[in-house]
């Protein structure tokens, strides 16, 4: 698999005129132009924001291959493996590549890594309305005003602010998705709930071992981040605090319902480490679980 160090290197291979800053490129796909990179799968050392309509061909990165012809928003972070092939647009897009060295000394190098869509699969991209999608290309416009106007030691400063509008906005935008897709996300939730209690009815904790947020999310075709991100906006809470509500929860049934140890108890729900499953009892409840049974005997 072709991996591309740098911003030049991947300019070379596919043809593109040399990017005006070694860290940092802006390439703009023109309606009925192709923007394809290579013909096969990739990884690189910097981050991707990219705006398409596709009308024809694929993008594929997180393993899932996404053809919708929507309008919408994607990010790769480093090191992901992505392939842009054969693609048409139904209208102009965007692609701004950014080498992670180019953030260095700023803010963004470590918030840049908290925004959870990099993580998400292709098919969990950003559509946007059209007011949003204005929104963004005036960014992308004040980015490519900058870019090409003479780079001064103001430049870096003034572009990386616009990339952090562009990712706030993002973010933003994601959240009016999630609360657009109330039909998918309240199921979301009773599925997760009624998928624990099942797991537990049927004596997979004991078989198995705890439920990871990978496996739960694969039930949904979600990735672990966008899963996580779904139930918290519906919730307030991730799904590994989910599990562990519902792990706590059966556990105080048991600690009250029998005369099992800690330990015991703490096999019964799938924790092969009983300190573990003590130190995670003591954070959400306040007290160890001797502490609790003694406190409901009395």
């Amino acid at each position: 698999m072709k991996h591309y160090k740098t911003i030049s290197e991947l300019h070379r291979a596919v043809g593109y005129p040399p990017p005006e800053n070694p860290l940092v490129s802006l390439v703009v796909c023109e309606k009925l132009a192709e923007c394809s990179i290579g013909q096969s799968e990739f990884t690189t050392d910097f981050y991707m924001i990219a705006f398409k309509k596709i009308k024809s061909g694929y993008v594929l990165y997180g393993r899932t291959k996404y053809d919708h012809d929507d309008g919408s928003m994607m990010f790769v972070k480093p090191r992901q493996v992505i392939e842009i092939n054969n693609v048409e647009l139904e209208e102009k897009g965007f692609i701004i590549w950014i080498h992670e060295d180019y953030l260095n000394g700023f803010h963004l190098h470590s918030e840049i890594k908290k925004y959870g869509y990099f993580d998400y699969e292709a098919n969990e991209a950003l559509h946007l309305s059209a007011r949003e999608e204005q929104i963004i290309w005036d960014l992308y416009s004040k980015i490519d005003q900058e870019y090409y106007n003479n780079q001064d030691e103001y430049s870096r400063e003034i572009i990386i602010a616009h990339i952090d509008s562009i990712l706030k906005y993002s973010q933003r935008f994601y959240k009016r998705q999630f609360i657009n897709r109330t039909e998918l996300s309240g199921k979301t939730v009773s599925k997760f709930n009624d998928f624990l209690s099942s797991y537990l009815e049927n004596g997979k904790l004991l078989e198995k071992g705890l439920p990871t947020v990978k496996s739960l999310a694969a039930l949904f075709n979600l990735s672990p981040r966008y899963l996580s991100d779904l139930l918290k906006q519906e919730t307030g809470k991730t799904a590994m605090e989910l599990i562990h509500i519902f792990l706590i929860s059966e556990a105080k049934n048991l600690l009250q319902g029998s005369e099992n140890s800690v330990s015991e108890t703490a096999y019964a729900l799938g924790f092969d480490n009983p300190p573990y499953f003590s130190r995670l009892f003591k954070k959400e409840v306040g007290m160890s679980p001797n502490e609790y049974r003694k406190n409901f005997l009395n």
